[in-house]
């Protein structure tokens, strides 16, 4: 909890045996759910309080190491969660996932070098979908997309708000974006940075995304031509203000440091406010539909 400028810790949540990977929060019914090495997901409700979420909150996907991804939903009649499985297609390990807005659809990257749109619809928790731009006929795990745009492992992938558009980026520092109102037309930006982890749209034209070049930048979609282009950095740097080093202190600093700069602390040197890859991109404000 945050009071002032300070961190406090209020609870400990201890049930994982391994090293924790993932978590997400419901902010609607105010749930975590994480998963962990240890081959588990947890899901964390704080006691005391009435989960009010709407529909939207009643379930949550998992990916997994063994080509399969995990849909959770509560079964009331025996007052526990339980999941249905989504093998179909998946040829790898899945990486990443993201949820339609209208939640009825899940988008998977995995290290087949893939990007698909899967149904994710359970008759038992909920009404039956209306049609989207991605198909009309839902079953349970039906794949509705799939693109072999990419040609490396696909670590990040992101709805639009309106959901009509997926992005995804890849390896080989490839961006990627399918458009279902262009009959699923799919544009590739082949990125100048490394490669790139997270991504999120914060308008529907926009995207920004981050990786191994340890800052975040802005890439735009014009839907008119059906084309991705590299906007900006977003993280500009400061001018630095530090005097010029000495020939003398240049040598000193690489026979004592192993540099020429005088830094000493990993990825110091960065010009940078992240000194290391960043591996994930959330919306603080306004969605992503306009994202403040």
């Amino acid at each position: 909890m945050k009071s002032g400028a300070k961190w406090s810790k209020v609870h400990k949540l201890k049930e994982h045996n391994g090293q924790v990977t993932g978590i997400d929060w419901a902010p609607e019914s105010n749930r975590i759910v994480t998963r962990g090495t240890d081959r588990n997901a947890y899901l964390w409700t704080l006691k005391g309080r009435k989960s009010t979420g709407p529909q939207n909150e009643n379930k949550f996907a998992v990916g997994s190491g063994s080509r399969v991804i995990s849909i959770c939903y509560f079964q009331q009649e025996n007052d526990w969660w339980v999941c249905k499985h989504i093998e179909k297609a998946i040829s790898s390990i899945v990486l990443s996932l993201a949820w339609h807005p209208k939640d009825v659809l899940l988008t998977a990257g995995s290290c087949d070098f893939k990007s698909r749109i899967f149904s994710a619809y359970i008759k038992e928790v909920e009404e039956r979908p209306a049609p989207t731009p991605w198909g009309s006929k839902m079953p349970f795990g039906e794949l509705m997309f799939e693109s072999s745009s990419s040609c490396s492992w696909v670590h990040g992938v992101c709805f639009s708000a309106s959901g009509s558009r997926v992005a995804w980026v890849s390896h080989d520092s490839t961006v990627c974006l399918a458009d279902a109102e262009k009959k699923m037309a799919v544009a590739t930006l082949a990125s100048e940075t490394l490669l790139l982890l997270a991504l999120t749209f914060i308008t529907d034209n926009s995207l920004v995304a981050a990786g191994h070049d340890c800052f975040p930048v802005l890439f735009t979609y014009d839907a008119a031509a059906g084309t991705l282009s590299f906007g900006r950095r977003l993280d500009v740097p400061k001018q630095s203000s530090q005097r010029s080093l000495t020939a003398r202190e240049r040598f000193q600093n690489l026979d004592k440091k192993a540099n020429s700069e005088g830094s000493t602390a990993a990825g110091s040197g960065l010009d940078s406010l992240h000194k290391n890859s960043v591996s994930q991109i959330s919306v603080l404000g306004g969605g992503k539909a306009k994202c403040s």
